[in-house]
C-alpha cells in the first residue's frame, strides 16, 4: 500500500510539473509572438494622438474647419503603411472588436490590444501636452464633446453610424473575396477616416475611436460625456461586423467558390 501511495504521489507530481511546464511554455510563446505587435499598437496609437492632434492646435487666427479631418486621415495613412504589416494598425478598440468577432484574433490578443491602444492614446496626448504652450490642457484642444445643439443620446447615434461605416471598409478589407486587392489599403483607410471626419466632427468630433477620446479626456480630466464615446463606436462595430459577417460574406464567399468552380469546369472543358 505505501508502494502503491508513493507511485500515485510522483505520478501526481509528474503530471503537474508538466502541466506547469505547458503553461510555461504556452506563456513564452504567446508573449514572443505578440510582443511586437502590441508595442506597435501601443507606438501607432500614440503617433496618432500626438500628430493627429497637433492639427487641432490654433497658432494664429482660427483654426481651419479642414486641418484635423486631413490631418487624422493621413496620419491614419501613415500608421497602416508603417504598422499594417506589424500589428495591423487597428490604433481604435473598435477595430480590435470586430477583428476579435471577425475570428482574426483570440479575446485574450483583443484584450491586449486594447490595453496597448488605451496606453498610447494617453502617452501620445501627453506628448503633445509637453510640447505645446501652458495653457493647452485648459483649452480643451482635441476632446471631443458634441455640439451643444445636439443631445447625447444623438451624439452616440452619430457615433455608431460613423463607426459602423469605418467597419464596413474593414471588414471589406478583410473578406476573402479581397484577399489579393491589398494594394493602396493605407489610402483607402486615409481617405476614408477623412470623408468621415468631414461627415460628423462638426457635430461630435467624430471620434470614432474610443481610445482616441480617453487619452485628451484623462489628461483634462474631461469624463462627462466619455461615456458615449465609449458605447456608441463599439454598438456601432459590432453591429456592421456582424451585419457583414452573417449577410454579405456568407454570399461573398458563395459567390467566390461558384466563380472557382466555373473556371474549373473551364479548364476541363479545354482539356
Amino acid at each position: 500500500m505505501a508502494v502503491e501511495a508513493h507511485v500515485v504521489v510522483t505520478e501526481n507530481m509528474i503530471v503537474n510539473e508538466a502541466i506547469r511546464k505547458k503553461r510555461t511554455n504556452k506563456l513564452l510563446f504567446w508573449s514572443g509572438n505578440y510582443w511586437r505587435a502590441i508595442l506597435g499598437e501601443v507606438v501607432s496609437t500614440a503617433l496618432l494622438m500626438l500628430l493627429g492632434c497637433m492639427t487641432c492646435i490654433p497658432v494664429e487666427g482660427p483654426l481651419q474647419p479642414l486641418y484635423a479631418p486631413i490631418g487624422f486621415g493621413l496620419i491614419v495613412l501613415f500608421n497602416v503603411q508603417t504598422f499594417g504589416h506589424i500589428s495591423g494598425a487597428h490604433m481604435n478598440p473598435c477595430v480590435t472588436l470586430a477583428a476579435v468577432i471577425w475570428g482574426k484574433m483570440s479575446v485574450l490578443l483583443g484584450v491586449a490590444y486594447l490595453a496597448a491602444q488605451c496606453v498610447g492614446a494617453f502617452v501620445g496626448y501627453g506628448a503633445l501636452v509637453a510640447l505645446s504652450p501652458s495653457d493647452f490642457l485648459g483649452r480643451g484642444i482635441c476632446v471631443t464633446q458634441p455640439h451643444m445643439s445636439y443631445t447625447p443620446l444623438q451624439a452616440l447615434g452619430i457615433e455608431a453610424l460613423l463607426t459602423a461605416a469605418l467597419i464596413f471598409i474593414t471588414c471589406s478589407i478583410w473578406d476573402p473575396v479581397n484577399e489579393t486587392h491589398t494594394e493602396a489599403v493605407s489610402l483607402k483607410f486615409g481617405l476614408t477616416v477623412i470623408g468621415l471626419s468631414l461627415a460628423g466632427g462638426p457635430l461630435t468630433g467624430a471620434s470614432m475611436n474610443p481610445a482616441r477620446s480617453l487619452g485628451p479626456a484623462m489628461w483634462t480630466n474631461t469624463w462627462n460625456v466619455l461615456w458615449l464615446y465609449w458605447m456608441g463606436p463599439l454598438l456601432g462595430a459590432t453591429f456592421a461586423v456582424v451585419v457583414y459577417k452573417q449577410i454579405w460574406l456568407k454570399l461573398k464567399v458563395q459567390e467566390l467558390r461558384s466563380h472557382e468552380m466555373v473556371l474549373m469546369n473551364d479548364e476541363q472543358i479545354v482539356i
